[in-house]
């Protein structure tokens, strides 16, 4: 293929490699030399805690694409700033003629990505990357988005063929700047504190927790629901990120029959579902996708919700899964499930206060999908579960650690705590008593709830 512009931009947002990487791909075809970016949004990085992991976890998955680059003949070129203006200031740096980077679903991407178009001079191509399918690729025999998921599942899944590999390019440009991400004083220049993530940044982690994962994946559908086991794959970081493609991801389960396998391919395309929802709702964040959810008041109140927040209700599954996340920001799947069923219906605080939360903790946070576990746990979004199933984080926490070993690791006064007592310690010294009675505000939740049930 005949190359159309002599330097070709790739602006990496959520693709932290060289490897089967779309727009990459795409500028090595089409570009006699190819530059690589990124460029940290000032836009974003203000509404961060000077303490939160993701900017840690991102420089160490830089660090890592900036090596690769350096294999490369070439550098990893990094600005800080309004991401419209250093890209422009790039463009015009390096003389670019085309720009190429990978479309992001996210509400703030989507403006972000419109003005990029509307302030350059030189041509743009984005590419499908981060998913499988987008939006208008998976739709009903009308023709409409699906709003359950199971039928969405299965064409998706007759739609599924061989999935394509975009190879490296070769032609990158040799970049002589100064400036390195391996420079301490990027922590110092952001404003952050400078600490390692509970999970290291970069791809070689990643291929190592998937290599890990091999030896699970047939039984994950036996040991996923147990959070002491540690059984995930514990990549949704690297994917978040990029650090993995999600073909690499379908790949590496598709081939195995298990039931296992299956399960985790299942969960793989929720996360499609998600974006997908996302994008035909793009006010999922403020309003509830079945609009009659919104008419619900919650009762909760503003020191129920800071007890949760900080893995103090006297519910022992529910504040371990808490102190996981402040201490990690990360937080088992079930778990997820168990905290977001309790601050909504049992505590009666609105769903989006968690959603909030979540976003602001968690270190594998991605817009779609969080928002997706949130209204599924509300019952307010597209295939949720019915507002009266209602979790009882006793049996939960019975049933999916009964030994009471993933509490014992979080909740470090329980320590000496043994099972069956564990799961309700509401006598024991030194242990919070419990802010709510379940029994009594399961009632509550029920008639706050009722409201859906009325006709406008």
């Amino acid at each position: 293929m005949n190359k159309m512009y002599k330097k070709g931009l790739v602006w990496c947002r959520r693709d932290y490699r060289l490897q089967d990487h779309h727009a990459l791909f795409l500028a090595g075809q089409h570009c006699e030399n190819v530059v690589v970016c990124f460029i940290f949004d000032t836009n974003i990085l203000s509404h961060l805690d000077t303490t939160d992991q993701r900017i840690a976890f991102i420089i160490e998955s830089l660090r890592e694409l900036d090596d690769d680059l350096r294999g490369m003949g070439s550098k990893l070129v990094i600005r800080v700033g309004d991401p419209v203006e250093k890209c422009t200031e790039i463009i015009t740096q390096f003389g670019i003629d085309a720009l190429y980077f990978n479309r992001d679903y996210e509400p703030y991407a989507l403006t972000r990505d419109q003005k990029i178009h509307n302030s350059v001079s030189i041509p743009v191509h984005t590419c499908k990357d981060s998913v499988i399918f987008e939006k208008d690729e998976v739709l009903t025999q009308k023709g409409a988005y699906y709003t359950v998921f199971t039928p969405y599942k299965n064409k998706w899944l007759s739609l599924l063929g061989k999935l394509p590999t975009f190879s490296t390019p070769t032609n990158f440009l040799p970049i002589s700047e100064e400036s390195s991400i391996h420079e301490n004083r990027w922590f110092d220049l952001l404003g952050f504190d400078k600490k390692h993530p509970f999970l290291p940044g970069g791809r070689s982690q990643a291929l190592r927790s998937l290599n890990q994962f091999t030896q699970w994946l047939d039984a994950y559908d036996e040991h996923r629901d147990f959070p002491h086991l540690n059984r995930t794959s514990n990549l949704s970081v690297y994917l978040r990120f990029g650090c993995v493609s999600i073909r690499e991801m379908v790949k590496f389960c598709s081939p195995a029959k298990s039931k296992g396998a299956m399960i985790w391919l299942s969960e793989l395309i929720w996360r499609d579902f998600y974006q997908m929802i996302c994008h035909t709702h793009p006010n999922c964040n403020t309003k509830a996708i079945k609009p009659e959810y919104d008419r619900i008041q919650w009762l909760g109140s503003s020191e129920d919700f800071e007890a949760w927040c900080n893995g103090q209700t006297g519910y022992p599954i529910v504040d371990a899964a808490m102190r996981q996340l402040n201490t990690t920001g990360m937080m088992h799947n079930r778990c997820r499930m168990i905290v977001a069923s309790f601050l909504c219906k049992t505590l009666l605080v609105d769903w989006r206060k968690g959603e909030a939360y979540f976003a602001k903790k968690l270190l594998d946070f991605d817009f779609a999908s969080n928002n997706g576990g949130w209204a599924w746990a509300s019952s307010s979004g597209c295939d949720a579960q019915p507002y009266f199933r209602i979790f009882n984080p006793y049996t939960q926490s019975q049933k999916f650690d009964s030994n009471g070993d993933y509490i014992r690791q979080y909740c470090t006064e329980l320590s000496t705590i043994a099972a069956p007592l564990i799961h309700q310690p509401a006598e024991l010294p030194g242990y919070p008593t419990p802010i709510v009675d379940y029994a009594i505000n399961r009632q509550r939740a029920l008639d706050m709830y009722a409201v859906v049930k009325q006709k406008v």
